[in-house]
Protein backbone atom coordinates (compact mmCIF):
# COMPACT_ATOMS: atom_id res chain seq x y z
CA UNK A 1 0.00 0.00 0.00
CA UNK A 2 2.71 2.62 0.95
CA UNK A 3 4.44 1.52 -2.44
CA UNK A 4 1.74 3.03 -4.50
CA UNK A 5 1.38 5.74 -2.22
CA UNK A 6 4.36 6.82 -3.10
CA UNK A 7 4.22 6.38 -6.71
CA UNK A 8 0.82 8.90 -6.15
CA UNK A 9 3.02 11.77 -4.17
CA UNK A 10 5.79 11.47 -6.71
CA UNK A 11 3.46 12.07 -9.63
CA UNK A 12 2.14 14.76 -7.18
CA UNK A 13 4.92 16.27 -6.74
CA UNK A 14 5.75 16.39 -10.08
CA UNK A 15 2.97 17.82 -11.73
CA UNK A 16 3.59 21.12 -9.45
CA UNK A 17 7.15 21.23 -10.93
CA UNK A 18 9.82 19.34 -12.98
CA UNK A 19 12.41 18.30 -10.20
CA UNK A 20 15.58 16.01 -9.62
CA UNK A 21 15.64 13.25 -7.17
CA UNK A 22 17.06 14.97 -4.16
CA UNK A 23 14.53 17.52 -4.41
CA UNK A 24 11.87 14.83 -4.58
CA UNK A 25 12.85 13.60 -1.81
CA UNK A 26 12.95 16.83 0.11
CA UNK A 27 9.18 17.07 -0.96
CA UNK A 28 8.48 13.84 0.33
CA UNK A 29 10.37 14.21 3.67
CA UNK A 30 8.16 17.95 4.21
CA UNK A 31 5.39 15.98 4.32
CA UNK A 32 6.46 13.64 6.72
CA UNK A 33 7.30 10.77 4.30
CA UNK A 34 10.58 9.26 5.09
CA UNK A 35 12.10 8.12 1.86
CA UNK A 36 15.63 6.84 0.49
CA UNK A 37 17.01 6.98 -2.61
CA UNK A 38 16.99 3.16 -2.67
CA UNK A 39 13.90 3.30 -2.63
CA UNK A 40 12.99 6.51 -4.59
CA UNK A 41 15.04 5.15 -7.93
CA UNK A 42 13.37 2.11 -8.42
CA UNK A 43 9.77 3.85 -8.23
CA UNK A 44 10.95 6.66 -11.13
CA UNK A 45 12.44 4.58 -13.13
CA UNK A 46 9.61 1.98 -13.02
CA UNK A 47 7.46 5.12 -13.95
CA UNK A 48 9.73 5.83 -16.82
CA UNK A 49 9.30 2.77 -18.23
CA UNK A 50 5.05 2.97 -17.94
CA UNK A 51 5.87 6.10 -19.90
CA UNK A 52 4.50 8.05 -16.97
CA UNK A 53 8.00 10.17 -17.02
CA UNK A 54 10.50 11.83 -19.02
CA UNK A 55 13.60 13.54 -17.79
CA UNK A 56 15.98 16.01 -19.14
CA UNK A 57 19.64 16.42 -17.72
CA UNK A 58 20.23 19.64 -16.82
CA UNK A 59 23.55 21.97 -15.82
CA UNK A 60 24.22 22.20 -11.91
CA UNK A 61 25.73 25.06 -10.17
CA UNK A 62 26.97 23.41 -7.96
CA UNK A 63 28.87 19.84 -8.83
CA UNK A 64 27.54 17.36 -11.87
CA UNK A 65 24.43 17.63 -14.13
CA UNK A 66 21.03 16.90 -12.50
CA UNK A 67 18.38 14.80 -14.37
CA UNK A 68 15.09 16.58 -14.11
CA UNK A 69 11.90 14.27 -14.03
CA UNK A 70 8.80 15.56 -15.31
CA UNK A 71 5.21 14.34 -16.57
CA UNK A 72 4.64 13.11 -19.54
CA UNK A 73 0.54 13.90 -20.78
CA UNK A 74 0.33 10.15 -19.96
CA UNK A 75 1.16 10.88 -16.34
CA UNK A 76 -1.05 13.96 -15.98
CA UNK A 77 -3.79 11.48 -16.74
CA UNK A 78 -2.96 8.79 -14.50
CA UNK A 79 -2.42 11.41 -11.65
CA UNK A 80 -5.40 13.13 -12.65
CA UNK A 81 -7.36 9.17 -11.80
CA UNK A 82 -5.44 8.54 -8.62
CA UNK A 83 -6.71 11.76 -7.85
CA UNK A 84 -10.40 10.63 -8.28
CA UNK A 85 -9.75 7.04 -6.91
CA UNK A 86 -7.70 8.64 -3.77
CA UNK A 87 -11.10 10.94 -3.45
CA UNK A 88 -13.72 8.56 -3.49
CA UNK A 89 -11.54 6.24 -0.94
CA UNK A 90 -11.26 9.38 1.21
CA UNK A 91 -14.75 9.14 0.60
CA UNK A 92 -15.61 5.00 1.70
CA UNK A 93 -13.23 5.70 4.94
CA UNK A 94 -14.96 8.11 5.75
CA UNK A 95 -18.18 6.79 5.89
CA UNK A 96 -17.02 4.16 7.66
CA UNK A 97 -15.44 5.70 10.44
CA UNK A 98 -18.14 8.16 11.08
CA UNK A 99 -20.88 5.42 11.06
Amino acid sequence: MRKGILEYCILSLLAKEDSYAPQIIAGLKEARMIVVEGTLYPILMRQKNQGLLTYRWEESPQGPPRKYYSLTPEGREALAQLDESWDQLVEQISNIRNK
